[in-house]
């Protein structure tokens, strides 16, 4: 949201519904003419102590009127002792055309951050009517305190002040309301993954269920898939009490459990963050861009309870950085020396900063300069702006002293924070690569670094699979295809690398960068992360049910298309070339025609890409090579699409009624069935069509140690696993 000056040329029809509408009765102009009202705006244009904002929605949409004023200048000036940096200020949001939840609440907080902009401002006054109650409520929520009840022109007004940081201190995702709703959906996605890991089990009661304290209402699906309604959870609704209680059943060692529950409360405070601030409704996504989409998303990974922990970041941390705030992120650059640093590309290093900074480069060349370095003795590392300040400047200071490191300046472009925090899309040039930044955030099993000797590999890695992917035939006519990695920087003058142990402080400076999808698409074509499929907005719409109608086609035609897309391909790949990819949600883009999945992009590839045969590789790319039984191979398929992504999806189309489980896994048989009559050449390697497959665990891996989950070196034998899982489009 924004905030412009009124104008009574463009604006006039606009504020008269508004201000005379029903709902805006305490604003005192019900009855009004136009001309009246043209009046009473065009009296406070000229008053050089009052100024009025007209306030836009994020799609540019009018939304609501704001009234700043200077209360020294103001009826208030008699009724109390005005102090510098005192602001004034009214609000009246347009009466709403459509259900949307949370806005008034956005526009309070919108209107707050546009007055507490201005350095100059410590606090903001309020006078509302007292007998406006649902205002005052708003008034409170973000930090509002009533002081007492004034006589003023036409009301008694309530004389309430916020100071700066009362309105910082306001957390508005931390009230009952808010928690309440992630306590329910955290423990309806517990019950569910943990049952679905055989680590609990619920006991029927009539048309409900049971566990423990808890009775709820629940749906069992193929893949031992549980769909529990969170609103119909009854019993304790706190979910670090349910965690806790189960430490022992879990399998959690007591020496982790606190950082566990550190994981968990965050993904709660997570959620309810999400809860207060992301206002889109699946009807709003069906149509929006992709960085929209991109913010909009709330779940996090499907199959993980606790997903969302980012230990480390603050509050304020979460509001400039996390991929829901969608807050533009401007990344800090800084110059390490070459004789101490690795850089990989296939091209020529200095025409790729070229290309990536523009006339940004020549400016820090000129600042090495005039530091009187050689900038031919350095290159350019991009760093996450809570690196810079939490890591760069302490636990590297002697290398920035040393003018090792030198810092620069902070880059011209806008980027915007991707589901996986530490990759950035770059909103002012879409044609331009992402970026992948390290950062010392502990998220999901992993503290968020990028090891520079590991990622020597990444650019090769990345150009051998392209050409794999692009010189396949059938992976051509599927338009499938891969986002590389092509460049990838890191330092290593530290003193942690000079002990020659690799460690979390042997990963804090380095970055990547990775082609945009943006250059490939095609007219009429349009992105979306491929998570989204399975997001549902705060009040339960699924933006997969949302695409389906708008598309036209029928349900089982659109589910065909998108499994042509994106399940065809990825078998191909494992039984063509014993290539297996991490194709989870946030690994997938999907390419959009008129709503319809018809392509997709993998990307991720250099950490998540394996060949698990004895084909010639390059030497440089024989580190994805890896040794396991056709029955692993399997997995890739079973566990990380069937398990990991399209049960979940599954489950959603049935509890909509937009398409049944047994129809879906009905259709992801028959693309598996049509693909291998369609390469019969193939047949016999694998066995797609098994009646079972072991059951790969991931909350038992974090569990066991949230710390890191796996061993990257040697992700097989890291694996936990409880029995086999029917296979639900088996022969």
């Amino acid at each position: 949201m924004r905030l412009v000056p009124l104008n009574l040329d463009r604006d006039l029809d606009l504020l008269f519904a508004w201000v005379t509408h029903p709902r805006a009765h305490y604003w005192g102009l019900q009855g009004a003419t136009i001309d009246r009202v043209r009046e009473e705006y065009q009296g406070f244009l000229d008053n050089p102590h009052y100024d009025v904002w007209l306030g836009l929605d994020d799609d540019e949409t009018p939304l609501f009127l704001a009234e700043t004023y200077d209360p020294a200048h103001s009826e208030l000036a008699p009724h109390y002792d005005v102090r510098p940096g005192d602001i004034g200020m009214h609000v009246l949001v347009a009466p709403p055309t459509r259900k949307r939840s949370g806005v008034t609440s956005a526009v309070m907080r919108a209107v707050m951050d546009f007055c507490f902009a201005d350095p100059r401002i410590e606090r903001v006054v309020v006078e509302p009517d007292v007998r406006n109650d649902a205002i005052q409520r708003k008034n409170a929520e973000v930090g509002f305190v009533p002081e007492r009840d004034v006589p003023l022109h036409g009301k008694t007004g309530r004389l309430s002040f916020c100071t700066r940081t009362a309105y910082a201190m306001s957390v508005p995702h931390l009230r009952p309301e808010a928690v309440e709703f992630a306590n329910r959906r955290l423990i309806a996605k517990a019950l569910a993954e943990f049952s679905h890991e055989r680590l609990i089990a619920f006991a029927e009661e009539g048309d409900r269920y049971r566990f423990g304290e808890n009775t709820f209402t629940a749906k069992r699906y193929p893949l031992e898939h549980w769909v529990i309604d969170p609103e119909s959870l009854d019993g304790p609704l706190d979910a670090l009490d349910f965690i806790a209680g189960l430490r022992e059943t879990l399998g959690i060692p007591e020496k982790l459990l606190g950082t566990y529950l550190e994981e968990i409360s965050a993904t709660l405070a997570g959620s309810a963050w999400k809860f207060a601030h992301r206002r889109e409704t699946a009807g709003d996504l069906v149509h929006a861009s992709f960085q929209t989409i991109e913010k909009a998303m709330t779940e996090g990974h499907p199959g993980f309870v606790a997903n969302n922990g980012r230990i480390g970041y603050g509050l304020s941390d979460h509001e400039a950085y996390t991929p829901e705030s969608g807050r533009p992120v401007r990344l800090r650059w800084v110059a390490i020396r070459k004789d101490q640093s690795i850089f990989v590309y296939g091209g020529d290093e200095r025409d790729h900063y070229r290309a990536e900074l523009g006339d940004l480069l020549d400016r820090f060349e000129q600042q090495l300069r005039g530091l009187g370095l050689d900038p031919a003795e350095y290159r350019y590392l991009p760093v996450h702006p809570w690196q810079w300040e939490h890591k760069v400047t302490v636990t590297f200071a002697p290398d920035v002293a040393g003018r090792s490191i030198v810092p620069l300046d902070a880059g011209d472009d806008r980027y915007q924070a991707q589901q996986s925090i530490r990759t950035f899309f770059n909103l002012d040039r879409p044609e331009r690569h992402y970026v992948k930044t390290a950062i010392a955030v502990q998220n999901m099993g992993f503290l968020r670094g990028l090891s520079p000797k590991y990622m020597q590999a990444t650019p090769p890695i990345n150009d051998w699979v392209a050409s794999v992917v692009e010189g396949d035939e059938e992976l051509r006519a599927c338009g499938f295809g891969v986002l590389r990695e092509l460049a990838s920087i890191g330092y290593t003058g530290d003193a942690y690398h000079r002990t020659g142990t690799p460690s979390a402080y042997t990963k804090m400076l380095a970055a990547l960068w990775r082609e945009s999808p943006l250059p490939r698409l095609a007219e009429g074509e349009r992105l979306a992360t491929m998570a989204s499929l399975l997001h549902r907005d705060r009040d339960g719409n699924s933006l997969a049910a949302a695409l389906i109608r708008e598309s036209g086609v029928t349900p089982s035609a659109w589910v065909a298309t998108y499994l042509r897309a994106y399940l065809r391909p990825v078998v191909h790949c494992l039984l063509k070339h014993d290539l297996a990819f991490m194709p989870h949600g946030e690994n997938l883009i999907l390419v959009l025609e008129n709503h319809v999945p018809t392509r997709v992009f993998m990307k991720d590839i250099g950490e998540e890409v394996a060949v698990m045969n004895d084909q010639p590789l390059p030497p440089e790319v024989e580190r994805i090579r890896i040794d396991v039984s056709d029955e692993f191979k399997e997995l890739a398929i079973f566990t990380d699409v069937f398990d990991g992504f399209l049960r979940h999806l599954a489950g959603i189309l049935d509890t909509d009624g937009v398409l049944s489980a047994a129809e879906f896994w009905t259709l992801a048989g028959d693309c598996v069935r049509e693909h291998a009559k369609d390469h019969p050449s193939l047949g016999g390697r694998l066995d797609l069509l098994r009646p079972t497959f072991k059951h790969s665990c991931l909350n038992r891996l974090q569990l066991r140690n949230t710390l890191q989950m796996v061993d990257l070196t040697d992700q097989a034998s890291s694996l936990i696993f409880a029995g086999e899982l029917d296979n639900p489009i088996a022969a």
